[in-house]
């Protein structure tokens, strides 16, 4: 089976989805799901494609991320720091670490992501837990819930 890229990151007989089906807290982002488990590879691998000045949500699961950077640069926030991200780069999100994508000041960020297509739901930050990330002003200039 081939999946042709049609140009501007869009593959086709590949819908372009919302992020999420519900919430607010994201900007700007849209997903595509390139391939979803087949035979003895049970993973799905999505490109997510962040507008300028978009971002994801900030979020933690029980699974492993493993995200590579396709086009463009931003910034991400992984666990308690954050680090500048750029075309090429490997990513990986251990589990149960706070992580947040944000494209660059008018620049697209586009990345494939691969997870498992079993796996746990997001969770989302408690008031508590957005208090206490918030203690580190770098962080807290940074996340948006």
């Amino acid at each position: 089976m081939i999946t042709r890229h049609t140009g501007d990151f869009k593959w086709e007989d590949v819908s372009v989805l919302a992020y999420q089906e519900t919430g607010t807290n994201f900007k700007s982002i849209t997903r595509q799901i390139l391939f979803n488990g087949l035979g003895d590879l049970p993973c799905q691998l999505r490109y997510f494609e962040v507008q300028p000045d978009g971002y994801s949500s900030l979020e933690y699961h029980e699974h492993v991320h493993l995200v590579l950077i396709l086009r463009g640069k931003g910034e991400v926030f992984l666990g308690d720091s954050i680090h500048a991200i750029n075309q090429n780069d490997v990513i990986t999100v251990p589990p149960n670490t706070w992580h947040q994508f944000k494209a660059s000041r008018g620049d697209h960020l586009g990345f494939l992501c691969l997870v498992n297509v079993e796996r746990d739901k997001s969770k989302l930050p408690t008031d508590e837990d957005l208090q206490e990330l918030r203690k580190n002003p770098e962080v807290a200039a940074f996340i948006r819930s």
